[in-house]
């Protein structure tokens, strides 16, 4: 009886173990996801992260969203095409809309006609190729307000801590699967004297 109920406790201890350890990969695998699509891929990519913070663009694009814009030449930007620009030229307040009209001005400069997809009229001024940060990338809903959350050399940070605490908890879980591991093994030969 004693012997059965070892087994049984063992193999809970096990199923515990192999549930946290489970869990333990996914939130690395997740959070390193989130720090790969809001940090690390528009790095590489050369593109600027930034959250929508009205509803203009709603439904797809609610208040929250991450949007990643890349830098894109104004003749490459057409009808359709989803764009952040500065309200002002050279201030460092944005909108995102999405572009309903391409012209020029008279003297040949193009400009873009703007509106929130949510939105019922045109945005009241044309967006000046000065003012285009540039065309959307992608968006991922809800993680622009982590990145609200923190600018600059806060990102920085955050970001190397991050990183530094998944490795620490990755090395912590490698080292408790070896453990695990040599503790059944050492169960195994005892059990088989």
């Amino acid at each position: 009886m004693k012997a059965r109920h070892s087994v049984s406790a063992s193999r809970r201890r096990s199923g515990r173990r192999v549930l946290s350890h489970v869990v333990g990969w996914t939130v690395i695998v997740v959070l390193a996801g989130v720090l790969a699509v809001a940090v690390v891929v528009p790095r590489l990519g050369g593109a600027t992260p930034y959250t929508v913070l009205t509803g203009s663009m709603r439904p797809d694009r609610p208040p929250g969203t991450l949007v990643v814009v890349r830098p894109v030449d104004v003749d490459a930007i057409a009808v359709g095409d989803i764009v952040t620009y500065q309200l002002r030229s050279g201030e460092p307040e944005v909108v995102t809309h999405r572009v309903v009209s391409v012209g020029s001005t008279l003297g040949g400069e193009r400009v873009l006609r703007t509106q929130g997809d949510a939105n019922s009229v045109m945005d009241a001024l044309p967006v000046r190729e000065t003012q285009i940060k540039g065309r959307l990338w992608y968006s991922v809903p809800y993680l622009g307000r982590v990145n609200t959350l923190v600018s600059g050399q806060q990102r920085t940070t955050v970001m190397a801590v991050v990183v530094s605490g998944l490795s620490l908890y990755a090395g912590a879980m490698f080292i408790g699967a070896f453990r695990d591991r040599r503790q059944t093994r050492r169960t195994e030969e005892v059990s088989s004297s």
